[in-house]
Parts: structure tokens; C-alpha cells; sequence
């Protein structure tokens, strides 16, 4: 296992932010788990917040908690379903009404784990077309207002990145050979290879954007009970109570991979301890050669050009 770098921190929390009065953060999924508490991190700080949720009630009731946290700055909601381009595009496009002067960050935070087997709206595997492909699409998309802010995309994996999971470049789908929990690793591993790779275009277009990338570790949140059936469930009832962190705590991460000025672009960050489930926040450590392989993040973007009909060069 390596890491990218050095950042010069071993034990990052939020109290180091600076005040970001005037800045402005998008957070996917922001209406529970990591993503609430993320917003709320970033509301403290004075920032204006774009709540992005797939469920309206449920996010314009996120909004008004936020905004009872303490701090200067709008809190505002976006209605995104990231398994549906056609809702991504529209999601972009009140964005762009919110955010006129650019964006400071994209928190690509919402995520599915272990569904069974299901499709997107335009035909992709659940997990990979949500977790994935949705992100990479909202990205492109709204890339311009990162730019006109010298911002951060902030991809979102996780411990699950890590060995057995695997790229299946053959067939990304997964058709007739669907396993719930290694279409979750293979979506979680993406993420982490389009991070790295959106860095490394970054670095040779000149561009002034950052790509952090991040996990929350193990924490308790709503994607262990919504996503998995069966024995899983069981599982995470138990080990969610004896095990996790609370959402709060992963949270912390993305709030350093937004807004911290520690985090550097081609980072990745997130607990350190108990195999990087919880504890001190430092550079996490990559598993699998595949994570920090160029061409495998070369073959990963082209694919998700290819899959979404779009052409992205970074320039």
C-alpha cells in the first residue's frame, strides 16, 4: 500500500478551516450521512452550500437544518438524481443559476452500495452509473464554474477500493456475472482511478483546478441500510453499532478536501486508523497497482466518454 504524498499532517480536523465567507460548495447527497454533516461543517465556516438530493422533501429538510447551524452564507436546494442524466442536466443548469460566479468545490458524495441488480435510467449498472458515470457527467458539465474559482473536484471513495476490487473494463456492467458487493468495489475503485486521473489531465492542461480525492471510512449512514438485502443487511445492523464512526467524523475528510488548505490536488484522504475505518485524518493509504495506473485511468475516462456520449478534454 502507498500513498500519493507526504501532505505534512497527521491528525487533520475541521477546526482548521479558514472562513470561507464568499465561497461556494455543491455537495451531492447532502441530505443525510456524510454529506449533511459535511454541509453543516461548511455552514459553520460562513460558505454558501448547494444541498444536492435525489428526494425534495427530504432535501429542502436538510436545507433548513443546515441553515439552523450558526453562519453567515445561503443554503440552497438542488434536486439531482445522479442515476439519470437527464436529471444531472437539469440539476447543472439550477446550479448555474445559484452559483453565477463559480464554484469553490464539487463534493461528489452521493453514493449506493451493494443494491441488487437494477439499471439507470439510460441503461448502466446502478452502482457504477451512480456512483460513477453520474459524478463523472455532473463534472463535465459544470467544470467551467470550478475553473472561473480555481476550485476542487472532490471524488469520494472508499475502503472498499481496495482489493478484490477490480475494473471490469471487459464487461463494466457486470451483465451475467453481477455480484452486488463487487459492483459496489468496482464503483468505489473508479472513483478513486478518475480521481487520480482528472489530476494527472489537470497537471498537463496548466489548469488551476484541483482533484482531492477522500473517503469517510467506516461510518454509520443511511447507505447500509438502504442498498443492501438479506445476510448484509444483518451484517451492517450489527457492525454499524459495534464498529462505525459516526457520520460526523466522516465527514471530516471531505470537509479537508473541500475547503482545508492542506489537501493538494492528486491527495488522497481519510482515516488512518483500524485500516483506514476510523481515526486521525492523514494521506490514505492506495491499495492495488490499478488505483495509480495511468493507463488504467486513461481507459477509465475514455469509457465514460464513450458510455455517456461526450467528448471532456481538460484544457
Amino acid at each position: 500500500m502507498v500513498t500519493t504524498f507526504d501532505s505534512g499532517f497527521s491528525d487533520w480536523d475541521p477546526s482548521r478551516l479558514p472562513d470561507l465567507s464568499g465561497k461556494c460548495y455543491f455537495v451531492t447527497g447532502a441530505n443525510s450521512g456524510t454529506g449533511f454533516e459535511l454541509s453543516k461543517i461548511l455552514r459553520a465556516k460562513n460558505a454558501h452550500v448547494l444541498v444536492g438530493s435525489r428526494n425534495e422533501g427530504r432535501g429542502r429538510g436538510a436545507v433548513s437544518n443546515i441553515a439552523d447551524v450558526p453562519g453567515d452564507g445561503a443554503v440552497e436546494f438542488v434536486k439531482i438524481d445522479l442515476a439519470s442524466k437527464a436529471s444531472i442536466a437539469e440539476a447543472a443548469d439550477a446550479v448555474r443559476g445559484l452559483a453565477v460566479d463559480g464554484l469553490d468545490a464539487i463534493v461528489n458524495n452521493a453514493g449506493i452500495m451493494q443494491t441488487p441488480e437494477q439499471q439507470t435510467a439510460d441503461g448502466f449498472e446502478m452502482q457504477f452509473g451512480t456512483n460513477h458515470l453520474g459524478h463523472f457527467y455532473m463534472n463535465h458539465l459544470l467544470f467551467d464554474l470550478v475553473s472561473a474559482r480555481s476550485g476542487r473536484i472532490v471524488p469520494v471513495s472508499s475502503i472498499a477500493h481496495k482489493p478484490p476490487a477490480k475494473l471490469h473494463f471487459d464487461n463494466v456492467m457486470m451483465t451475467g456475472n453481477y455480484s452486488s458487493t463487487g459492483a459496489y468495489q468496482q464503483s468505489k475503485l473508479a472513483n478513486l482511478v478518475y480521481g487520480l486521473e482528472l489530476h494527472r489531465r489537470l497537471q498537463a492542461a496548466g489548469s488551476s483546478v484541483a482533484s482531492v480525492s477522500c473517503h469517510p471510512g467506516y461510518s454509520a449512514t443511511n447507505l447500509q441500510s438502504t442498498g443492501p438485502t438479506g445476510a448484509w443487511k444483518a451484517i451492517y445492523k450489527v457492525s454499524n453499532a459495534l464498529l462505525a464512526q459516526p457520520a460526523e467524523r466522516g465527514a471530516q475528510p471531505l470537509a479537508l478536501s473541500a475547503a482545508g488548505i492542506e489537501a493538494q490536488s492528486g491527495g488522497y484522504y481519510g482515516p488512518i486508523g483500524f485500516g483506514g475505518a476510523r481515526g486521525k485524518i492523514s494521506d490514505s493509504d492506495i491499495a492495488g497497482d490499478i488505483a495509480m495506473d495511468p493507463e488504467a485511468g486513461r481507459k477509465l475516462w475514455e469509457l465514460s466518454e464513450e458510455l455517456l456520449g461526450i467528448s471532456w478534454s481538460i484544457s
